[in-house]
């Protein structure tokens, strides 16, 4: 069932049908689809992937055309072939601000093993590139944030250093609970099990704003 438009603000967990959103990332675009659902309208939300839109059908040939279609029917950008670490500069995004950038679970795709040293660097420069661009893009009130998992190695990751690396300030770190997000499929993306769903775990949303300006009083 197509969900119906509503002018009243709704919400989902951190997010509101008031704020411009970023989803960067997507898989099968199950969470832009909560998201959605939960607003009765998409128009606020650009989802985006790094994969092309016949790769998502190879992919994720039961779920993603048609999450896809849900979400242009109710006023959502899709755009496709979108570099997290480039976005900024992408034709449909360089003239945009968003309230809210949104990266689940990033990943640079399965080369080694989670706890090699070199697996772990390009994962790191993922993010760090994904929160470079990110800053480019907010709103002056806007925040990025990056969902992940907090135990080891993924603790190695340094979510928080990453940020900090790019001027970004964490602000919050909450507990993620993929049950806030009915409907929310989250895939592992990559290799021959790239349709197939990963344990969450102990994971957290990472949230991150530019840091503030002093205020500064001028006497006379």
């Amino acid at each position: 069932m197509v969900p119906t438009f509503s002018c009243e603000e709704k919400c989902i967990k951190h997010y509101s049908s008031n704020q411009q959103i970023l989803l960067v990332g997507e898989g099968n675009f199950s969470f832009a689809v909560s998201l959605a659902t939960a607003f009765g309208n998409a128009s606020n939300m650009v989802a985006t992937s790094l994969d092309s839109r016949e790769m998502l059908g190879r992919k994720y040939p039961t779920t993603a055309a048609d999450n896809v279609a849900l979400l242009k029917d109710n006023g959502c950008t899709v755009l496709h072939d979108v570099d997290a670490t480039t976005m900024s500069r992408h034709p449909s995004l360089m003239h945009r601000k968003f309230d809210r950038i949104v990266f689940n679970f990033p990943h640079a795709g399965f080369i080694t093993r989670e706890h090699d040293s070199y697996q772990i660097s390009l994962h790191k420069e993922v993010v760090r590139g994904f929160m470079r661009n990110g800053g480019e893009m907010l709103t002056s009130k806007g925040e990025i944030h990056v969902t992940h998992k907090t135990s080891h190695p993924f603790s190695q990751w340094g979510i928080e250093e990453l940020g900090r690396e790019v001027g970004l300030v964490l602000t919050e770190e909450a507990n993620f609970s993929i049950w806030d997000y009915p409907g929310y499929l989250n895939k592992k993306g990559s290799g021959s099990n790239c349709d197939d769903t990963f344990p969450v775990g102990q994971s957290s949303t990472f949230k991150f704003a530019k840091p503030s300006l002093p205020t500064v009083f001028v006497s006379f």
